[in-house]
């Protein structure tokens, strides 16, 4: 393993859009990117050149054992991400898991299990958490400026490709608007109002049985509620709302991303004005507080523990069977 103190040694895991993206917020944060593996030796190539990276492996296998890696970001398809954890954990890894964490509840214990018996990080790559303006956030519900919280409001709607073949749509693949889109305001959820005490989920499914729109609504600690709508196939504000007794805070478009709050009280008057201000995407925060964890020794994340990932995936596996949507991979 390398100094901790000057940073880990990333490995990226997958070549596709969203390895794209998070790499590049790693160069952004001026993160040291040492290896990527894909399936072909010519993705691996192009990649590493695109970036600047120093290694490049035609397999996932080479990438977890390569010594000059320290952790290793899972970035291919839901299906995958367990199987591709356990490869990285089994070398020593630590391992910074793209969301969903897995397919379904079974399979997060899996990888919670073995990163816990290896000694190493593992953690959920929900960038969102990380995020400056979610920190404010938390802030000022925890200091009490909302009051008691009643209530929160989530939705993540977009218009994405309707190809029966797209990954987005297949089953096999874990497709569908919940485990891309509907983790978001679900884990917000949780964020803001801790673990659900009850589920009530409606859901719309496309002709491939991938959930097109998904619908909840959660009851939580105290009686306070959350409700959240994710489609794939409409494109709507994609804002969220934390209602309190004393004050609210209206997140806006796009919520998930880094972006502007206003905090303001029962009579509209606005009481914080926040605004983001992030190089790039913003996923490299995570990458940040991974590296800060691991150099406290610490093996999980303060903000998104990883049990409560693996509760969060129950709580999606709840939601997938009252709107009747199950992975071939689970038959």
């Amino acid at each position: 393993m390398s100094d901790t103190t000057s940073g880990l040694r990333w490995g990226i895991l997958a070549t596709g859009g969203i390895a794209h993206a998070f790499t590049s917020d790693l160069r952004t944060a001026d993160r040291d990117v040492r290896a990527v593996g894909s399936r072909t030796a010519g993705a691996a190539r192009a990649f590493a050149d695109e970036f600047g990276i120093p290694y490049a492996h035609d397999s996932y296998e080479d990438l977890v054992s390569d010594d000059e890696v320290d952790i290793v970001y899972v970035a291919t398809p839901h299906p995958l991400h367990a199987e591709n954890a356990l490869a990285a954990i089994a070398q020593g890894k630590h391992v910074l898991v793209e969301k969903p964490f897995t397919l379904n509840a079974a399979e997060a214990e899996r990888v919670r299990n073995a990163a816990r018996d290896a000694g190493v990080l593992v953690m959920e790559a929900m960038w969102t958490r990380y995020l400056p303006h979610m920190v404010r956030i938390r802030e000022l519900v925890s200091s009490g400026a909302l009051g008691e919280v009643r209530a929160v409001f989530a939705d993540h709607t977009q218009s994405l490709p309707t190809d029966p073949g797209h990954r987005l749509n297949a089953l096999e693949l874990g497709g569908g608007a919940l485990l891309d889109l509907g983790i978001y305001p679900v884990s917000f959820a949780w964020d803001v109002l801790g673990a659900p005490r009850d589920v009530t989920a409606r859901g719309r499914l496309a002709d491939t049985g991938a959930d097109a729109e998904v619908a909840t609504i959660m009851t939580h600690e105290g009686g306070a509620l959350s409700t959240s709508i994710s489609s794939s196939r409409a494109a709507g504000p994609n804002t969220a709302h934390i209602i309190g007794t004393e004050a609210r805070i209206d997140i806006d478009r796009t919520w998930y991303c880094p972006t502007s709050f206003r905090l303001i009280g029962p009579d509209g008057t606005v009481l914080e004005d926040y605004v983001s201000q992030v190089d790039g995407r913003g996923m490299q925060f995570q990458a940040l507080a991974a590296e800060e964890y691991v150099a406290a020794g610490l093996t999980d994340s303060p903000l998104l523990p990883i049990d409560e990932s693996v509760a969060i995936m129950r709580t999606l596996d709840e939601v997938r069977a009252q709107i009747g949507v199950r992975y071939p991979q689970e038959a």
